[in-house]
């Protein structure tokens, strides 16, 4: 009997003990508080009174492309609080708009002489327009005329691509242009492969170049080329501009050799490894501080970009190769005329 009090006893007092619990309450963890709190990133909102960026674009272009400077164009504008729209031509209603701003149009030209007139206040810039000056409101995106560059990047890259080196190069006769062109292209193959020198054994001399008579008729440009591709044995070409027509590309592009150009025609030509042209994306971003300040009346000249490369026939590690290639080209750490 006293046993079971005992118990009895115990059970009541851990019954107590569990209910008062302890005099001091149980203290929770404390909560960090940083000393600086960052505000929460600010989105501008647009309203239409929003400063207006607009860009022109042909409604005929390439989707891709139209995209991309959609997109560039987009982007600058948001960076600077602007609203942004396309249109596929410029009308006076446009103008008429008391936030528009900025104007980027491509060709073909939709006026933009008369129109920058009527609207001083706002910048306009020309990409690649041809016979328009820079002056007053209006600047301009100017095509590259720059020859040696893209032929000796032409140059190397043919000689990566090809078995001892079979690259050949047409100019037009006493264009002291496309001679230094032609000496542009040689060295790039030089670069790419030293002296080049104890490689081989052959009778021909790469890279293989023929000059095409100032007069002649284009219909027969095509014999010139069948002259280094099935007598010289060229398995690579680089056209200097001036005779690159997209009716001698296409040709040249049905003959089973590899082509590097610096305007590619629609429809790609067979065996088209790249287009070195002047990067106009680069430029409008380059330029766009220059509109947003209003400092009018810029030529902006466009850098050389690599565009439309085939990665069947210049793959990802090759083309580092050539961007970086051309990278120290345009910073003027290679030297086309002596590499």
């Amino acid at each position: 009997m006293r046993v079971k009090q005992i118990f009895i006893f115990i059970l009541l007092m851990t019954i107590l003990t569990a209910c008062g619990g302890d005099d001091a309450p149980e203290v929770a963890a404390p909560t960090v508080v940083p000393s600086h709190t960052p505000p929460p990133s600010a989105t501008p909102i647009l309203t239409l009174s929003t400063p207006l960026a607009l860009l022109i674009v042909p409604a005929d272009m390439d989707k891709a492309t139209s995209d991309l400077y959609q997109k560039t164009v987009y982007d600058l504008a948001l960076a600077s609080g602007l609203r942004f729209q396309v249109r596929n031509e410029l009308s006076p209603s446009d103008l008429a708009d008391p936030t528009l701003k900025i104007v980027i149009a491509l060709p073909p030209d939709p006026g933009i002489a008369g129109y920058a007139s009527a609207a001083p206040n706002v910048q306009f810039l020309a990409v690649n327009i041809p016979n328009l000056p820079a002056g007053g409101n209006i600047s301009v995106l100017a095509p590259s005329n720059e020859v040696e560059l893209p032929a000796f990047l032409a140059g190397y890259t043919l000689a990566m691509l090809l078995d001892e080196y079979h690259l050949g190069m047409l100019y037009p006769d006493g264009d002291q242009n496309a001679l230094a062109a032609l000496n542009a292209f040689s060295n790039g193959m030089r670069y790419y492969c030293g002296l080049c020198d104890g490689i081989y054994i052959s009778p021909i001399s790469y890279p293989a170049v023929l000059a095409i008579p100032p007069n002649e008729d284009p219909g027969k440009f095509g014999g010139y080329a069948n002259v280094l591709i099935n007598d010289k044995d060229v398995d690579g070409l680089y056209i200097y501009p001036s005779l690159a027509s997209d009716d001698f590309l296409s040709y040249v592009g049905t003959q089973g050799v590899y082509l590097i150009g610096t305007s590619r025609p629609e429809p790609r030509p067979g065996g088209w490894v790249m287009t070195v042209t002047p990067d106009t994306i680069k430029a409008i971003q380059s330029a766009w501080s220059q509109l947003i300040a209003g400092q009018g009346g810029q030529s902006v000249q466009s850098p050389l970009g690599i565009a439309d490369v085939d990665p069947g026939i210049l793959s990802e590690a090759k083309l580092r190769l050539v961007q970086e290639t051309l990278e120290a080209l345009i910073a003027g750490r290679i030297r086309t005329s002596n590499p």
